[in-house]
């Protein structure tokens, strides 16, 4: 069978990238409610950029909801996963009105997701004001035999995925930081939720987010959908597609989160133009480079670049929050390296139990002493732990999904970058650092939270050499709560070769 998808792979490779001339940004706009409030809050702050924490997925969704039916000139949305879900429906609806008013709208999604989703993307492409492009794509466009096929013959180019997330809207506003798009990222799952993060930013830095976009969208890693599915790029698909997406707004108005949206605190604040940025002109964007697989190993991240430095200068306390958490020896050493010279590192990563991705388990555990004995705290987050506040019908779990960072209290790191092999080497990843106390304090007191012995494990080192978790009332000698098979995947991970693949 794999012989077969081998040979189906090999005669039906990406064809060569259509020549396409290079496309800029919009300027942004100067009229509409996103242009006018955001040049009074500049304008208050002169040459300061505004960042704003989005811990609440209610709020993370209503964010970008209302800001692409506020949009009248550009909507530029990148992401790694974007579900055909409620909200991943009606997120798309939204871009859809957009482009409907005239609003030119950019989608650009890594295919490894999107091509389950080639259908509804193609079919918004349809519109003359949408465009959609497919990051790293298979030839293959749907069925698993082609697709297993290109990967085994081509899996050094497939291995590379974006990971990028960046929702921009008129050039004014933009959302960066570790969400996808779909219910589990917003509090609208009926399964588990994840625990995530992103940051809201206004003023001089959302230049930069859009200069990047324009570096991956006119990459010659990516291909127009159009091109690989010309058929599916209809006005007939996209009829079909509208009726399915107005579908959502009725499944939306039966359901509990609709509720949701009207009642919570922050949506009230942001339809009221009250939400709160922090303004500063100390602030760093910084992104991998579209063609990284490409560059020497030492060259590929521009993140851990940029974060090694801050790590580096230090001297009091060290926040790290790592879904994926497999440091490797670099990462063991710098955290090592941190500690032996006074500063307070503490670590929170999720437990076997609540990792959505069991394999990634099995290389991290065996770091799980050597920090502890040098001196790291860690903590693991409860499956059950931070759930979220609302969901459609009560989260059944949680999992960690943020990446942030705090340098002694006075800088703080926001991204899609996961301490790990994966994000240093193979995916292209993204993140803003900004010096600011309160920002920083206030993501600080996030980990505080999170860290509580109501939502995460304490993970301690027993004077026999093993390992202890605890949550202030129970204790436990190996990982708590985790299934047969989660305990059998991550041994199995232990013990093959892929610590540079996790």
């Amino acid at each position: 069978m794999l012989a077969l998808a081998c040979l189906l792979a090999g005669c039906a490779g990406l064809p060569p990238r259509a020549e396409l001339p290079l496309e800029q940004a919009l300027p942004a706009a100067t009229d509409g409610v996103i242009a006018e409030r955001v040049a009074a809050a500049t304008a208050a702050h002169p040459g300061k950029s505004g960042f704003h924490l989005v811990a609440d997925g209610t709020e993370a969704y209503a964010l970008r909801a209302y800001s692409a039916q506020a949009a009248t000139r550009s909507l530029d949305l990148q992401t790694y996963i974007w579900h055909d879900d409620l909200t991943g429906r009606l997120l798309a609806r939204q871009a859809l009105l957009a482009a409907d008013r005239g609003v030119r709208v950019r989608i650009l999604v890594d295919d490894l997701d999107a091509r389950a989703k080639n259908a509804g993307l193609a079919a918004l492409d349809a519109h003359p004001r949408v465009e959609v492009r497919l990051y790293n794509p298979t030839a293959s466009r749907s069925g698993t035999l082609g697709k297993a096929g290109e990967f085994a013959t081509g899996f050094k180019r497939l291995n590379h995925r974006m990971h990028n997330k960046s929702w921009i809207a008129d050039g004014r506003l933009a959302l960066v930081g570790g969400r996808n798009l779909g219910n589990e990222y917003f509090g609208a799952s009926d399964g588990p939720n994840f625990v995530d993060l992103d940051v809201l930013m206004a003023g001089p830095v959302v230049a930069e987010v859009v200069a990047n976009f324009d570096r991956f969208w006119n990459s010659p890693s990516n291909y127009p959908i159009a091109q690989l599915s010309p058929e599916a790029a209809s006005e007939t698909a996209l009829a079909r597609l509208r009726r399915v997406l107005e579908e959502s707004v009725a499944a939306l108005d039966g359901s509990g989160y609709a509720q949701v949206l009207r009642e919570d605190p922050s949506v009230q604040d942001l339809l009221a133009g009250d939400t709160r940025l922090h303004w500063s002109a100390h602030w760093r964007f910084v992104s991998d480079d579209p063609m990284k697989a490409g560059l020497p190993p030492e060259q590929r991240s521009e993140v851990v670049r940029a974060l090694l430095p801050e790590i580096g200068s230090t001297r009091q306390r060290l926040l790290v929050v790592s879904p994926y958490f497999v440091p490797g020896e670099r990462g063991t050493r710098e955290l090592l390296d941190a500690a032996a010279r006074g500063v307070d590192v503490r670590v929170l990563t999720n437990s076997l139990a609540a990792n959505d991705v069991a394999a990634v388990h099995g290389g991290y555990s065996p770091y799980r002493k050597p920090l502890l004995a040098g001196g790291v705290r860690l903590w693991e987050l409860k499956p059950g732990g931070a759930p979220a506040r609302f969901s459609l019908a009560g989260s059944s779990g949680s999992s960690l999904h943020t990446k942030s960072m705090v340098f002694d209290g006075d800088r703080a790191f926001v991204g899609s970058y996961n301490l790990d092999p994966r994000s240093t080497s193979l995916n292209c990843e993204q993140g803003v650092l900004v010096g600011h106390p309160e920002l920083a304090a206030e993501l600080a007191a996030l980990f505080a939270r999170q860290t509580e012995a109501d939502l995460a494990w304490s993970v301690a080192l027993e004077p026999g050499g093993g390992l202890r978790w605890s949550d202030g009332s129970d204790a436990w000698t190996r990982d708590p709560a985790a299934t047969a098979s989660q305990r059998a995947m991550a041994w199995l991970m232990r013990l093959l070769p892929v610590e540079s693949q996790l």
